[in-house]
């Protein structure tokens, strides 16, 4: 295993030891034969391993990112300010106002794998986005599972974000938390997990582990493209026959495109639980949310309570909608502003607003963005061929119902996240405690 020249030693708080470690450790923690293991727990999914080195080298990191335990509350806190506005009656139909009518079905389900995105700073976690469909989660519990400490110093400081044991039944009861809230008994006896192309799509390795997941639980999954579903005598099918839930995995979040049309037609009329679904994407994913989230005036005018104000103001950077009142002062101020799409995902379109050109300002000028103030990422060095590097790093939070079930972090470098940096990729999060740190 790879060992840095990080060497300091010191009492300090857990925020220090956690930057510290980030800043000074360079130090590889991945074991690859145990990731192999995780992924490979099951005879179906021999060869998955392998195959995702070959196809997707920059998947994983080999790096661990650290935080500290009130990093970590303050997370939990900010999730749980957000849930309490967006689930505001007031709150809700402003968000359901300008989403298409299919937003307004309200059949139950809370939605799976909600994202919290956060840039880590000198003024703590910074919410920069929520997405409804966020990728990576079954990747990084495996991920997490599978480092060891780096040098014996690091031991004491490897606390996983989750109890990794039984990780894969709370993914599981999420589930089947959403198709009882939908009326369902029991169980679904087969799910069908939904993209478009999906054997093409980048987190395709984690569509199989899905599969796997069900099946483990003794219920029937495919993995399809929405284009082999019917819609017949008020049931969903699959090669004839029936699904009960959907994991949708579609970034057309409103099923709008026409191959969708059967989908669509059995989210409808309730004939499948479908999760996540589009009401919670315009209640939580379309980033004019964030534009009420922070803005004190209309969070008083909501009625939330002023320690939630508050904890809002912290933690979500000040976003406003792009308009054509406003270009003057966006333009005038753009190098401290970082420019999204509505319904963006991905990081894509999205802009810094140093970089920006004029023909990309008017492009933005023309309709549905926001411009949200810059959160600086922080940084994670790690080592490459033995040349050492500091990425940048988000910290995504999984959760359901408002509660956190893991978190996560994407190393990369450039202007947004990718898979494409040598070094980079996912990275597991632990917590560093306070105490006595040497090398």
């Amino acid at each position: 295993m790879e060992t840095s020249d990080f060497s300091f030693s010191l009492h300090a708080g857990a925020r220090d030891v956690a930057e510290a470690i980030n800043r000074g450790c360079d130090c590889r923690s991945l074991d690859p034969e145990r990731l192999r293991r995780q992924l490979e727990a099951e005879p179906s999914l021999l060869g998955l391993a392998a195959e995702i080195g070959r196809s997707r080298p920059q998947l994983f990191s080999a790096t661990a990112v650290f935080i500290a335990p009130a990093t970590l509350a303050a997370m939990a806190d900010l999730i749980g300010a957000v849930e309490s506005v967006l689930t505001l009656p007031a709150c809700q139909a402003i968000a359901l106002d300008r989403a298409p009518p299919i937003a307004r079905i309200a059949l139950g389900p809370k939605s799976v794998f909600m994202g919290f995105d956060f840039h880590l700073g000198e003024a703590g976690p910074q919410l920069i986005e929520i997405n409804t469909n966020a990728g990576g989660a079954l990747l990084n519990g495996a991920l997490a599972r599978a480092q060891k400490a780096c040098c014996e110093q690091i031991q004491p400081f490897l606390r996983p974000t989750a109890a990794l044991g039984t990780l894969d039944q709370r993914w599981l009861d999420d589930f089947l938390a959403d198709w009882s809230l939908q009326g369902r008994s029991g169980k679904p006896a087969r799910v069908a997990i939904v993209d478009e192309h999906p054997t093409g799509q980048y987190l395709y390795p984690e569509f199989l582990l899905f599969r796997q997941l069900f099946r483990g639980a003794g219920i029937d999954a495919v993995i399809c493209d929405p284009a082999e579903l019917s819609f017949e005598s008020g049931r969903l099918l699959h090669g004839g026959a029936p699904i009960d839930l959907v994991y949708n995995r579609l970034t057309d979040f409103y099923l709008q495109a026409p191959a969708l049309a059967p989908l669509r037609a059995a989210y409808e009329t309730g004939a499948v639980v479908l999760t996540p679904h589009p009401r919670a994407h315009a209640l939580y994913a379309d980033k004019r949310n964030l534009t009420v989230l922070s803005d004190a005036a209309r969070l008083a005018e909501l009625g939330v309570p002023q320690p939630l104000v508050d904890r809002l103001l912290a933690g979500v950077p000040r976003t406003v909608e792009v308009t054509p009142e406003r270009a003057g002062a966006l333009w005038a101020a753009r190098r401290g502003l970082f420019f999204k799409p509505f319904a963006g995902f991905g990081s894509r379109a999205t802009y810094r607003g140093d970089k920006l050109t004029q023909r990309v300002w008017q492009e933005i000028l023309a309709g549905g963005y926001v411009a949200q103030d810059l959160a600086l990422p922080s940084a994670r060095r790690v080592a490459v061929d033995g040349q050492r590097s500091d990425l940048k790093l988000d910290v995504r939070a999984y959760a359901y119902a408002g509660a956190i079930r893991l978190v996560a972090a994407r190393l990369y470098k450039g202007q947004t996240t990718n898979f494409r940096t040598p070094g980079g990729g996912f990275a597991p999060v632990f917590v560093a405690t306070a105490g006595r740190l040497s090398g």
